[in-house]
């Protein structure tokens, strides 16, 4: 069994990779901000996405992206517009995207990406 934290890392590079070869480039991995945290910020066509990542082993706890809940939503909110800031990119268009990854033993893991999964204060 792997353990929670190596499935998360896991989950992550997986979705990095999905979405270099999506043709995504990849601005930060684990942008944090104080405590808190946004797995990827990537761009693409003047487009910048904050990316929340879930992974599982298997679906019987639920699907991934269901463990994505508002009061995670809004803490990646507040990084987001603190990158956003700091980078000297207040006007620059942006969604929150996510990402499941069910990874099970012997078989290729599945990648769902869900492209402007939520908007800001949803």
């Amino acid at each position: 069994m792997v353990a929670a934290h190596d499935l998360g890392v896991l989950g992550e590079r997986l979705a990095a990779r999905y979405f270099r070869e999506h043709g995504y480039t990849i601005l930060a991995r684990n942008f944090r901000f104080g405590r808190r945290e946004i797995d990827l910020i990537v761009a693409r066509d003047g487009l910048v996405a904050f990316v929340e990542v879930k992974s599982r082993a298997g679906t019987g706890y639920g699907h991934p992206l269901e463990a994505i809940t508002a009061q995670k939503r809004r803490e990646i909110e507040r990084v987001a517009r603190f990158w956003l800031h700091r980078q000297g990119r207040p006007t620059t268009r942006c969604r929150f995207d996510a990402v499941g990854v069910v990874v099970r033993r012997g078989q290729e893991p599945i990648i769902e990406h869900l492209p402007d999964a939520w908007r800001l204060g949803e």
